[in-house]
């Protein structure tokens, strides 16, 4: 007999929880200030008392803080030892910083206490702040109707001037040990005009010139840009460790990438059907250089597409991964550890 639920019903639901990875992982990008947010069902095996059956919108912080730590344990289980949680607007930034203080005091608890059980271990976190170059664009003023045909939106937050913003960002990063990069930063052709577009890469130059000050990693958003992000990261001088997150480049991209050093980090994408030119530049990717991650709770992937994600689902993108690059589960998820705290650093420190 047949799956009797609609492709409705699936899009408010998480995927399973996969078999743990033999190895593990890391997701390099996830929003889980939105991933506990979500209007809908609970992900598998969350705890009915945790509140994940309501919008995060709706939950006081302590309430977000709880049910962003259920999400660790369910990565922990999957074989997702640890993630990059990623507030790029103001109040996700503000709600990044917050958690990782209070996930600190949790973990130390723990580490005080008895041995916790394996269901009751969670995956590590560190973070990553900016404002996305979307945001930029709203905190700056500027009103066109880009490519993607919507009217801008503002909300309370983009009152604050764009240089008051940034400014709050490298003060958030620059007090808070577990903030390890700078992003996502870059730009946004999609979704910004001609005017927007020098607003985001104003902002992309000051977010650059701050990951650089404070020796962190750069997370890049790239849009339909990829032209003027390379640019700007060859005009400016890229940090050292420079992450094109949600990599959707081609074979060529992959090559300008591998030259300079820049790690490449594959989503979900990397397992469409439709896209061969992203698969082809994930085998030519150095090993050295390969990064997974979720961008959760968006961009699930195959064959959960259209499914809220979490960052426990990054399982299926490695495995989709290793079997496109020839290589072994185990060397995959070796890879992606090892890469990972190289950019990052060590995880429980």
């Amino acid at each position: 007999m047949g799956d009797s639920k609609s492709k409705a019903q699936r899009r408010h639901e998480f995927p399973p929880l996969p078999e743990p990875l033999p190895i593990e992982a890391v997701d390099n990008h996830t929003h889980l200030e939105s991933v506990v947010g979500f209007r809908g069902s609970a992900p598998p095996a969350a705890e009915a008392t945790d509140p994940q059956n309501d919008s995060g919108a709706d939950c006081s912080p302590v309430d977000t803080f709880r049910a962003a730590e259920s999400q660790l344990r369910l990565a922990k289980k999957a074989g997702i030892d640890a993630i990059v949680q990623v507030g790029c607007e103001i109040p996700s930034a503000r709600w990044t910083d917050q958690w990782l203080r209070h996930l600190g005091t949790v973990v130390s608890r723990r580490r005080d206490a008895a041995p916790q059980p394996t269901e009751q271990q969670m995956a590590l976190a560190v973070g990553a702040i900016a404002i996305h170059p979307n945001e930029a664009v709203r905190h700056a003023g500027v009103y066109e109707v880009a490519k993607d045909g919507l009217e801008p939106e503002d909300r309370p937050h983009h009152q604050i001037a764009l240089k008051d913003a940034i400014a709050e960002i490298a003060e958030l990063a620059k007090n808070n040990e577990r903030i390890r990069a700078i992003g996502e930063t870059g730009m946004d052709m999609f979704r910004a005009g001609p005017k927007g577009a020098e607003v985001q890469r104003q902002a992309f130059r000051d977010h650059i010139a701050i990951a650089k000050e404070l020796n962190l990693a750069l997370q890049i958003h790239d849009r339909e840009a990829h032209a003027q992000v390379i640019e700007t990261l060859k005009q400016d001088g890229a940090p050292t460790k420079t992450v094109f997150h949600c990599f959707s480049g081609d074979a060529e991209m992959a090559q300008i990438c591998a030259e300079n050093g820049w790690y490449m980090s594959f989503a979900g994408p990397v397992t469409y059907k439709a896209n061969d030119e992203l698969r082809a530049a994930l085998i030519i990717a150095p090993q050295h250089l390969i990064l997974a991650e979720t961008d959760a709770p968006y961009l699930t992937p195959h064959p959960y597409r259209g499914q809220p994600n979490a960052p426990y689902a990054v399982n299926y993108t490695i495995r989709a991964m290793a079997e496109y690059r020839g290589v072994s589960l185990e060397e995959m998820c070796q890879t992606i550890a090892h890469n990972s705290e190289k950019v990052y650093g060590p995880w429980d420190r």
